[in-house]
Formats: structure tokens, sequence, C-alpha cells
């Protein structure tokens, strides 16, 4: 555990420390998000902050490699490199996009390129536990395929949910940190995975990376990952599953059995940015819109369209993939299933408050639009002028006496600026 802490430690402090340079470099060379009618940013932002991310998990296997902690890992060179390699294919995608904006099928092809590098490197997709039938061994003209469509969708999971600041960065983290509990369980009680599974170290370097992100990513955000960041992130956890769940031909039975499987084990922990973008494929198909084309209905967006700040919706989002995470580690660590029932009470009233609490801050605040105080501005959240024609309710306005000048049909002009302006009590207390 000690190798471990060093790894997260030295890929914070790479992550932290490099983002107000990447932040000023942003600056310097043009690499800027302006706010659009897509997202719900307010300002220019930079938009390097991937580099930081990246650089921290390379730096996080540097150390753990001259820890000498990790000398099994390290014994067969092929796995490492080929990690670090498809982590810098990745990368290079996603950078090249946020500055150029390459199409789709350009994009789609960089990560079939990462995730064979994957493939090729012995990181790969070899045996899926299915409950009930026991271990399935691929056919071999199948592993690059399957560990290909692997790596493609969860990068494109994790680059959906990367749109609200810290959403992508935290949900990622928990995940990882779920990840790197459950392999160090199979490995010190149950003896499933060997020393040499890579699945942890990645782990590892993904936590410190995004909790040293993080601090300059909360809202409001003073970086963005991009999608250099997000599919990185999406491509390293991809690939820790892969080497936790597909690599592995040992018997498993019991409570790690039903999650010991690259399939449930993303599945459950990531189940937040599964879910969304397995909604985002269907919403698209049934509108016959394009798979790539952006929107605003993402599980984030309906938080925030529910009355949730951008604080609020995050901090939803995070619990959700807390608790999920816990639904996998409880059985796990206690060997005993009826430790999800506290849990299942706990995600019963995360519900709850998810659909009701704008509701109940709305009737507080005595009718106030609901959101996070802080943030009204940043997420939008500003008084809206009456339409022209209708009164403040909203129903129409009665008609203007004979004789009268007509009403204006322009906006509504903002109220003069001024001492009495100013001392104007604020509509929510």
């Amino acid at each position: 555990m000690i190798g471990y802490i060093a790894v997260i430690a030295s890929a914070f402090v790479v992550s932290l420390g490099s983002m107000p340079l990447l932040r000023s470099l942003s600056f310097r060379v043009g690499a800027v998000v302006h706010p659009d009618a897509r997202r719900v940013h307010t300002r220019p932002t930079p938009l390097l902050g991937g580099a930081g991310i990246v650089a921290g998990v390379l730096v996080g296997f540097g150390v753990g490699w001259l820890t000498g902690e990790f000398k099994p890992v390290f014994r067969t060179i092929a796995p490492p490199l080929g990690v670090v390699l498809a982590t810098l294919t990745m990368y290079a995608v996603g950078q090249l996009d946020d500055l150029r904006e390459v199409s789709a099928p350009a994009k789609t092809a960089g990560s079939v390129l990462a995730g064979s590098v994957l493939a090729i490197s012995g990181v790969a997709i070899l045996f899926f536990r299915v409950p009930f039938v026991g271990l399935v061994a691929l056919p071999p003209d199948l592993v690059p395929l399957i560990t290909v469509l692997w790596v493609v969708g969860m990068a494109q999971a994790i680059n959906l949910i990367d749109g609200l600041d810290g959403l992508a960065a935290g949900v990622v983290a928990i995940g990882a940190g779920a990840i790197l509990l459950f392999a160090e369980h199979l490995d010190n009680a149950d003896s499933i995975i060997s020393d040499d599974n890579i699945g942890a170290l990645i782990a590892a370097c993904v936590v410190g990376a995004c909790l040293g992100y993080l601090p300059f990513n909360v809202h409001p955000a003073k970086i963005f990952m991009g999608d250099a960041g997000a599919l990185s992130l999406g491509l390293l956890m991809a690939a820790s599953t892969i080497a936790i769940g597909g690599n592995t031909d040992a018997e498993v039975r019991g409570q790690t059995f039903f999650f010991f499987a690259p399939l449930f084990l993303p599945l459950v922990i990531l189940g937040v940015p599964i879910v969304d973008t397995v909604w985002a494929l269907l919403r698209r198909a049934k509108g016959r819109a394009g798979l790539t084309m952006a929107d605003k209905n993402h599980l984030h967006h309906r938080l925030m369209r529910l009355g949730h700040g951008q604080r609020r919706a995050v901090l939803i989002l995070w619990t959700w993939t807390a608790l999920l995470s816990a639904a996998v580690l409880v059985p796990v660590y206690t060997g005993n299933g009826l430790g999800v029932v506290p849990l299942a009470v706990a995600a019963l009233g995360l519900l709850l408050y998810t659909l009701f609490a704008p509701g109940w801050a709305a009737r507080r605040d005595g009718g106030a639009r609901p959101g996070d105080p802080g943030d009204r501005d940043a997420a939008g959240w500003r008084p809206v002028p009456p339409v022209a024609g209708t009164a403040a309710n909203g129903e129409a306005a009665p008609p203007a006496p004979a004789g009268a000048p007509p009403r204006p049909t322009g906006p509504v002009p903002p109220p003069p600026a001024g001492p009495a302006a100013r001392r104007a009590p604020s509509p929510r207390r």
C-alpha cells in the first residue's frame, strides 16, 4: 500500500502544480473555450488541463517503477509501455480535436488506434465471467475487436459526461478509487489476480491526477480538461478494468464472482457515465440525429433544468457514483450481500432529494427560482424580463386605453443604475 500512496501523491503533485502553467499557456496560444449555446460556462476558459492530467499519470507510472514496489508489474515491459503509448495516442487525438476540431470519424479512428495499441501490448479482454455460466474464453480473432470496442465506448462515456465543472474528474476519481480498492482485495485476500497485474497501478495514477486537477476545475472552473483529458481518462479506466477483469482465468465463486467481470465491475462503478451514454445513444437514434451531435439533454443538463445549480448537480452525480461503488465494494469486502441494504436506503433518499429538493428550496425562498446561490449568474439563472404584451405573471396584459401610446415591442430595458438600484434588496435571501 505504501507504493500506491507514493504513486497517488506524485501524480497529485504534478497534476496540481502544472495547472497554473497550463492555464497561462492556454491564453498565450489561444486554447480557450468561449461560451456558446451548448455550454453552461459564461466566460472564456483555458482548455489545456488534460495535459496536466496525463503528465500526472505518466509521472505516477515513473514513480511506481522507481520505488521498486511494483517490480512484478514492470518485469514484462509490454503492458506498461502499451498503456503509456495508448494514453499518449488518445491524448494526441483529443488535443488535436480541442485545437482544430477534427471530424468525428477521424477522432473515432484515433480512438481505435489507441485501443489497438493496448490490445497488441497484452492489455486485452481474453476472458468473460458470466454469472451461472462460468468462464468464457474469447476466440483469438475477437480479442482485439472486443478490446477496442470497450476502449472506444469507455472513452466516449467519460467524454460525454464532461459537461459541468468538476463532474467528469470527480466521477472518474471515485470510480478509480473503488477499482483500486477492489483490485487490492482480490490481490491480498483472495489472491485472484497476480502481482504483475497493472490494473491497480493505473487506477492509482488516475486517482492522483484527477485529485490534483479538481481544485482548478470545481465551479467556477479555472481550466478545462477538454477532449484530450476526457478521452485519456476513459482509455485509462478501460485499461484498468480490462487488466483486472479480462486478463485472468482464475476460478472465482461466491460474492466475488458476481462482480469480478470486465462487464459488471465498470458497469456498476461507472454507472453514471455509462447510463448517460446509453441514454444519449437511444435519444439520438429515436430522433434520427447524428450519434456525435451534441445536445443539452444529458443527465447533468436535466438536473439543472430541475432547478439544481452546477455545484449541487455535480455533488448529486458524485454521490450516485460513490453509492454505486460502495454497492460493489461492500459485498466483496464483507462477503455479505445484506450490506447493500443501507446503501439502497441511501439511494432512495438521494433519489427523493434529486427530484424534490428544487421545489422545497423554491417554497422556502418564497417562489424564487431554485439553484445554488453562488452560481446563479454562472449557470445563466438571471431574472427573465417579461415578454412584450404580457403581464408580470405571464398572462396576457389588458388592452391599452384609447389614445395611449403603443406598448414597446423590443426588449425590456434594464433598470437604471444609481444609488436607488444599488440599495434595492435582493429577491432571494
